[in-house]
């Protein structure tokens, strides 16, 4: 995850738009950044306004966790029960049409929720520190996340993973993934991350060994595309928490999920 813009900045919005479902045919612009020739949201009561919408609480070991009965569990619990019926319907009409149905996850803030490493550093980030809480790999799940993968499995759907994580990663976050109970097809061939030392060739247009150029939406578009067009899925339904996750289509259609803590372009 690499964060270009901090929604500390732009995040006022996303609190309430960031949980509406993103479908297919709506609008693919992101929430505004700071363009404004007006004064900004006040940053000490965005905060208050994250950590009240989170339900923000430190447990018993002093991490900082969302509450289930917070505004964003109810915002992703009304995702996840249109996605399991969207899916329900869209794995059987690709199946009649002899197409093999498949789902796509992003990991961060998709599936495992990073609440306390953005509240613990100010919303601020350090490739660094990022990197060794990737490494500790006991992230909470996101509500409802590992749940809907199981789900999907469990219709026939073909399971995908499509990460900002980087290949040195891949360890800490199948070993995460596990822990939260969304054990399913974490192989090389369904979990893709980010390989900037050797790239896939489908990412040829924009990266090569020794040069990666490869914007976020390419990034996942691409994978996206190579998930469809070379290994033959139909992906139905594309999961995430920003909307690069989400742009550049090969999906029929797309989830947005709630992330007012940050934004990546």
């Amino acid at each position: 995850m690499r964060k270009s813009l901090k929604a500390v900045a732009a995040g006022a919005a996303c609190v309430v738009a960031g949980a509406a479902l993103y479908g297919a045919g709506a609008a693919t612009a992101g929430q505004s950044t700071a363009n404004s020739t007006h004064e900004p949201y006040n940053i000490g009561l965005l905060v208050k306004d994250i950590d009240t919408y989170y339900g923000t609480a430190a447990d018993g070991n002093g991490a900082y966790q969302a509450s289930p009965d917070s505004p964003y569990a109810k915002d992703l619990a009304r995702i996840d029960a249109d996605a399991r019926h969207y899916i329900d319907k869209a794995a059987r009409k690709a199946r009649h049409k002899g197409e093999k149905p498949a789902v796509v996850f992003d990991i961060d803030d998709t599936l495992l929720l990073s609440l306390d490493y953005e509240k613990r550093t100010n919303y601020t980030y350090n490739g660094t520190t990022w990197n060794d809480y990737v490494n500790k790999a006991d992230r909470p799940a996101v509500f409802g996340s590992p749940e809907l993968v199981r789900y999907a499995e469990s219709e026939g759907v073909e399971v995908f993973y499509n990460s900002g994580l980087s290949e040195a990663q891949r360890t800490a976050a199948v070993e995460n993934l596990k822990k939260v109970g969304a054990d399913v097809n974490l192989d090389a061939g369904h979990m893709f991350l980010k390989d900037k030392a050797n790239p896939p060739a489908y990412l040829k247009d924009c990266a090569v060994p020794g040069s990666w150029t490869c914007t976020t939406v390419q990034y996942k578009s691409g994978t996206r595309k190579h998930i469809e067009d070379d290994l033959g899925y139909e992906i139905v339904a594309n999961f995430g928490d920003q909307y690069s996750d989400l742009d550049g289509g090969y999906a029929n259609r797309t989830y947005k999920l709630p992330n007012p803590t940050y934004f990546v372009s």
